[in-house]
């Protein structure tokens, strides 16, 4: 059964730091790229940034350039999300996701398996 579990979340005042880490076990295939998604309450869930495993490509959602670094390390199964100068609109939910598929990763539905969720709260 495949399980992915986040850590890292928690309050942090606007413009401090956080970095999430995912770690990904009981899959036996490889997987094409991991990604962060956010929700914040009354929202729908949004793409934060994905890497895919072939090159290290990264690409990031425009809200967050500059501020966010998507990492992980394939043969560990691990994707972290270092996270800077945090904003208040920052505060949400925070899932990580594995794909296997040959997609572009901006999409959930490009994802197959995905994390509970840690809370990342930015107070202003």
């Amino acid at each position: 059964q495949v399980r992915m579990v986040e850590s890292g979340g928690g309050l942090v005042q606007a413009g401090g730091s956080l970095r999430l880490s995912c770690t990904a076990s009981g899959y036996t295939f490889s997987t094409y790229r991991m990604g962060w998604f956010r929700q914040a309450p009354g929202k729908e869930r949004e793409f934060v940034a994905t890497i895919r495993w072939t090159g290290a490509s990264t690409v990031y959602a425009d809200s967050v350039k500059g501020r966010v670094t998507i990492s992980g390390d394939n043969g560990k199964n691990m994707v972290y999300l270092q996270m800077n100068s945090l904003k208040p609109e920052d505060t949400a939910v925070y899932y990580c996701a594995a794909g296997t598929r040959v997609v572009a990763g901006r999409s959930s539905l490009d994802y197959d398996y995905w994390g509970q969720g840690t809370q990342v709260t930015v107070s202003s």
